[in-house]
């Protein structure tokens, strides 16, 4: 539960903001420990919203690079939360900053408040921040960290740009699709019945499409839905889940993109742990988790494993048959020149120019090949309808 408190400091100033407690006798007490003397604790309103607002990636990159300019300025740790509490504007996110500022106050490390907060930390973010935390560079790594996040919400977004056009495109084809079929195709239907002669194959299939359709619409959506809500229970199975991204990353297009967006995400969050002074086990393991594809998280724990018997990351990142030989020589040199991190970055910035190309290769081909398909479909319905006013015209001719 959240409570709206009015507190007095030591000091004498008054103070506002929301604690997050079991009930009001733990909001008290955790307020107390901060050394707050309550005025007004009120319970929050709890009412459902229609639209309930969640922490988003870009919010946790703007923080990241405030936070990393107020510790670089010399601004100590909560009086910074205190500033960026205020001018927080999503109203989930102002809630994590305030429980993160009052973890702090009451004697938590950074990366300890910071990991009760999944939905706005992961387990890099954490792991980064513990790091900075240990060796006394916190400043560095809040501004390795904002360059890491920045780098990769650009990432997202190529792709998800990518994806936009031929999404909507596809969808606009789909309902005009289902429109011809489900309402102008019947009222065709019903000016052939009158023609009295057979009709061309074509349009008997398409009258029999759009009548199992009409007829039958409520069976087919139960139907969808049954295999939708089946193929999702399997992909949230752990042999599912690696099967689905076993398939992704050999589709024939999309697959390759995919490999280089890995490739690239990878070696950049390695990168930068590494560089910031995780240990090596410890950023694998991170990055494995962090990784969003089973089948290139194997790979990353059996070099986790292999690092353990004394061995080295490439050769287990080479068996997997995922990474290119140029990616598996590059960290082989890094390895052996002991630049691993510096390796790793240059890798990641040269595949998110290759994502970048591939991004826009990718979508220069989508556009004309879903116009073509919508094409198809629409000529085919509009033929298929047109073929008897044909027939019945030529028949008109030879009676006249």
């Amino acid at each position: 539960m959240q409570f709206i408190y009015k507190a007095k400091e030591p000091n004498g100033r008054v103070v506002k903001g929301v604690v997050e407690a079991a009930d009001n006798k733990a909001a008290l007490s955790r307020l107390a420990s901060q050394r707050l003397t309550v005025i007004e604790l009120i319970q929050k309103d709890v009412k459902k919203k229609f639209f309930k607002s969640k922490v988003n990636n870009s919010d946790v990159v703007i923080f990241s690079r405030q936070l990393s300019t107020l510790v670089s300025a010399g601004v100590p740790i909560v009086q910074g939360l205190n500033i960026l509490e205020a001018q927080a504007e999503n109203p989930a996110f102002k809630t994590v900053v305030t429980g993160l500022r009052a973890d702090i106050e009451s004697g938590l490390s950074i990366a300890d408040a910071m990991r009760k907060h999944p939905q706005a930390f992961t387990e890099l973010y954490v792991a980064m921040i513990k790091a900075g935390e240990v060796g006394g560079i916190l400043d560095i790594i809040l501004e390795r960290l904002s360059a890491y996040l920045e780098s990769s919400e650009a990432l997202r977004a190529k792709v998800k740009s990518a994806m936009m056009y031929p999404a909507v495109v596809g969808g606009v084809a789909f309902l005009i699709t289902i429109f011809l079929v489900l309402f102008v195709i019947p009222v065709f239907k019903n000016i052939f019945s009158g023609f009295g002669a057979e009709l061309p194959l074509p349009t008997r299939i398409m009258i029999g499409i759009s009548d199992g359709l009409r007829h039958y619409i409520l069976y087919i959506l139960a139907v969808l839905g049954g295999a939708i809500w089946g193929v999702k229970t399997y992909i949230n199975t752990e042999k599912g889940q690696e099967k689905i991204d076993e398939i992704s990353l050999n589709l024939p297009v999309v697959g390759i993109l995919l490999k280089k967006v890995a490739i690239a995400k990878f070696t950049r969050t390695l990168g930068t742990l590494i560089k910031s002074g995780v240990p090596i086990l410890q950023g694998l393991e991170t990055v494995a988790k962090t990784a969003g594809n089973k089948i290139i998280e194997r790979a990353i724990y059996k070099s986790r494993d292999s690092i353990k018997e004394g061995g080295r990351i490439a050769d287990p990142l080479k068996n997997a048959n995922i990474f290119p030989p140029m990616v598996i020589q590059m960290i082989s040199v890094g390895e052996e020149t002991g630049g691993l991190d510096n390796m790793l970055n240059k890798i990641a910035d040269f595949y998110d120019q290759e994502v970048d190309t591939a991004v826009k290769g990718l979508t220069s081909m989508i556009e004309p090949l879903i116009m073509v398909i919508m094409g198809f479909v629409i000529g085919a319905i509009v033929i298929s309808m047109f073929m008897p006013m044909f027939s019945m015209g030529e028949l008109a001719g030879k009676d006249a």
